[in-house]
């Protein structure tokens, strides 16, 4: 591609970050070596990690035979590309003027990446422990009562670009082109499990089906469970929230007073799974691209999700103070403090119906789930009642 310098400084301008652009521009193919050789916060700032970090996953890859140096990029400029890309969601043009190499070797070494992250995904994703989370134990809102929960999960429609004929099925129902992906999560910011390239019309019901029912399927541990909101139903592995009863952010007003077990179960149970809210923010926050429906093919733009989490489960192993898990770890959920029921304040009520399940379970199991709901509920509102002296 040949272009003049001033098409060059105008491709720069409009798609490199501006805190980026003033050095980038005139350093070109040194970028990644000041960038690995300055301070560390140009590393977060660039390739969304610790610089210690960094140099581990280009071990991890490089020790795999994931990825090797070649005459031109080191495994570690080849790495700062497909960091660069995801983390600033820039596009092959911009990224070409930049790195000062041609489209089709940007593509390439992007690809390549991509390939060898998803080639060792499954090792940064772990199954629930059978220990009780220490979000759970060290909190008198949730210990003993959610004992059992081992995390959350939620779907997210992230943006998709597909094709004009194939649009249909991708548009959700509020109108945009998504795919519908589901994450479990534990409560302290790590992906146990996703499946990504689910249209955005899916239901997430039959999302959640999917992913139980394939060969590669999201496990629960025997007697344990998810949370999971209203999108779904009350079932083995999973519990919901009561329907009829407030629930969502929005629900619950200033100087909120739980009337009954339901209201302040539905509480409670809203703060524990609002895990997945964070989780997801940080996500989003670190790789841009997410937001917005990039212009590769859909199987690509599918491994781009599960790469994305692949990589957030390994900085947060390997940096768990992370500067943006720090932000996402302070906001947990509403902080509003529970106080005794004053039976003149009037709660809204939004009535929503369970959704219908796909899943066969026996009507005994279903019912056991129930009990266990209501169990949870009842110690909780009582220990509530006796806690205010009442």
């Amino acid at each position: 591609m040949e272009s003049s310098d001033d098409d060059k400084d105008g491709v720069l301008e409009a798609y490199i970050p501006k805190e980026l652009s003033y050095s980038l521009a005139a350093n070109g193919t040194k970028f990644v070596d000041e960038v690995l050789n300055g301070q560390n916060e140009r590393c977060l700032e660039n390739f969304r990690m610790d610089k210690h970090v960094f140099y581990m996953l280009c071990d991890i890859l490089q020790a795999k035979g994931l990825l090797r140096h070649t005459n031109r990029i080191k495994i570690e400029e080849q790495l700062a590309i497909f960091m660069f890309i995801i983390g600033h969601n820039l596009r092959t043009r911009a990224v070409q003027e930049l790195f000062r190499y041609s489209g089709e070797t940007i593509s390439r070494h992007f690809n390549n990446v991509l390939n060898a992250i998803m080639a060792i995904s499954l090792d940064f994703f772990e199954p629930p422990l059978s220990d009780i989370p220490p979000e759970i134990l060290e909190d008198g809102r949730f210990y003993p009562y959610f004992q059992d929960c081992v995390g959350a999960v939620d779907g997210i429609h992230i943006p998709v670009m597909v094709g004009v004929d194939e649009q249909g099925p991708f548009r959700n129902k509020s109108g945009f082109l998504s795919q519908n992906v589901l994450a479990a999560c534990s409560l302290d910011l790590k992906f146990h499990y996703i499946l990504a390239g689910w249209e955005g019309s899916a239901a997430d019901l039959r999302v959640l089906n999917s992913a139980l029912t394939r060969r590669n399927k999201l496990q629960v541990p025997e007697g344990k469970y998810y949370l999971v909101d209203t999108k779904y139903a009350n079932m083995p592995g999973f519990i919901a929230p009561y329907t009829g009863v407030p629930y969502h952010l929005n629900e619950f007003s200033a100087g909120f007073h739980p009337q009954d077990p339901k209201e302040l179960f539905n509480y409670r149970h809203f703060l524990l799974r609002s895990a997945t809210d964070r989780i997801f923010g940080a996500l989003k926050a670190r790789f841009p691209i997410l937001m917005s429906a990039p212009p590769y093919p859909l199987q690509t733009q599918v491994k781009l999700v599960v790469a994305a989490c692949a990589i957030h489960n390994y900085i947060r192993r390997e940096k768990p103070d992370d500067w943006l898990f720090k932000i996402y770890e302070q906001e947990n959920g509403v902080q509003m403090e529970e106080s005794f029921p004053t039976p003149e304040v009037e709660q809204p009520v939004v009535h929503v119906e369970p959704p219908p399940l796909e899943m066969a379970f026996d009507p005994d199991e279903l019912e056991a789930t129930s009990r266990l709901r209501d169990t949870i509920a009842a110690e909780m509102w009582d220990d509530y009642i006796r806690d205010f002296g009442v």
